[in-house]
């Protein structure tokens, strides 16, 4: 009979010890559920700067390809200011 106390005793001690395991994994996962939703706000957060950066990359570039754009403009106009010029200086010769 003591054979059968005896493997009593260990199947509580062992339930006793698979319950205080089950504990500390119920802990650590808790723990790693809140990591996890901090991990996630913070992404979130990262996501939402990027796409900010982004956007303002996007307007970035676009001024200074309109910057560009007008100085192009202005030498463009320039050229055919001359180009008139030239034209009208040539009318007159072929006028006399």
């Amino acid at each position: 009979m003591s054979s059968v106390a005896d493997q009593l005793t260990s199947v509580l001690q062992k339930t006793a010890r698979l319950i205080e395991l089950c504990g500390a994994l119920q802990e650590e996962n808790e723990l790693l559920k809140l990591e996890n939703e901090s991990v996630k706000v913070a992404f979130d957060a990262s996501k939402t700067k990027n796409a900010d950066l982004e956007e303002k990359l996007r307007v970035l570039k676009l001024a200074k390809s309109i910057e560009g754009t007008s100085e192009k403009t202005l030498d463009i106009k320039q050229k055919i200011n001359d180009f008139v010029r030239e034209i009208d200086k040539c009318v007159v010769l072929l006028k006399k």
